[in-house]
């Protein structure tokens, strides 16, 4: 499921990138090839690649929605093999290097309705660092009873020699009741992920690499989402173009 929307990261530099729509309106469009679609550290397609589309409508006054979808796949039988995410938000730019996203984001899920969940967002963003937070309250755990959740990272962003991006983030996902059960037993409701990302620009399109990773072990990642292997660390390589 996309649990990280870093809008407040990307809506200012794509601005100038965007389709003009009259005086007061943009449109972004985004496409994206990812040979793992890897959301929160956890694996959405059973390690495979997914294909990515995104649109999102910016006014002059900072307001903004938007929509966004990607193959899935959860295994177990799952029917939907589609995510399918709407968000609106209002951004706000004290500076080139200050600004303040706002929002709300529902992730849909076409035939298996009871993994759809809503999300409320806040981003603050200064100087390449970003402090994020999502807070949910209709998440399902582990006994399949929807729960409050909370997300929160810590990013930071800059360049690097040869027109090389740099993003890093670390974030730590919380839920209310326990979700995690170790080989010892032992019961857990939280887990940090991380990313190292290296991006690049070239031939019209964006490059990225990224490196990712949880402090799930496999057992306690089996307990929650059936598979060992979708917590673990990975490499995945995207692709992608803005207009």
């Amino acid at each position: 499921m996309r649990r990280i929307l870093l809008l407040a990261v990307t809506l200012a530099p794509l601005a100038s990138q965007a389709l003009p729509l009259g005086e007061d309106f943009n449109l972004d469009i985004d496409l994206a090839l990812v040979s793992d679609y890897r959301s929160r550290g956890i694996s959405q397609t059973q390690n495979d690649p997914a294909a990515q589309f995104g649109m999102t409508l910016q006014h002059a006054s900072g307001l903004y929605l938007g929509a966004w979808t990607s193959n899935v796949d959860f295994g177990f039988g799952a029917s939907t093999r589609q995510e399918v995410d709407y968000y609106a938000g209002w951004y706000w730019q004290a500076s080139d290097d200050i600004s303040l996203d706002l929002g709300y984001l529902q992730y849909r899920y076409p035939k298996n309705s009871e993994f759809n969940q809503d999300d409320y967002y806040v981003v603050l963003s200064a100087y390449g660092v970003s402090l994020g937070a999502n807070y949910s309250d209709d998440a399902d755990n582990l006994f399949g009873k929807a729960q409050d959740t909370l997300y929160s990272y810590v990013g930071y962003e800059a360049p690097l020699p040869l027109d090389i991006g740099l993003q890093l983030r670390y974030g730590r996902m919380d839920f209310k009741d326990p979700m995690f059960v170790s080989a010892a037993g032992h019961f857990s409701q939280a887990y940090h992920e991380w990313e190292v990302k290296l991006t690049r620009e070239l031939l019209g399109v964006t490059w990225g690499l990224s490196y990712i990773d949880t402090d799930l072990s496999k057992a306690e990642c089996a307990s929650s989402y059936g598979f060992d292997d979708v917590c673990e660390a990975t490499l995945v390589a995207s692709v992608g173009r803005k207009f």
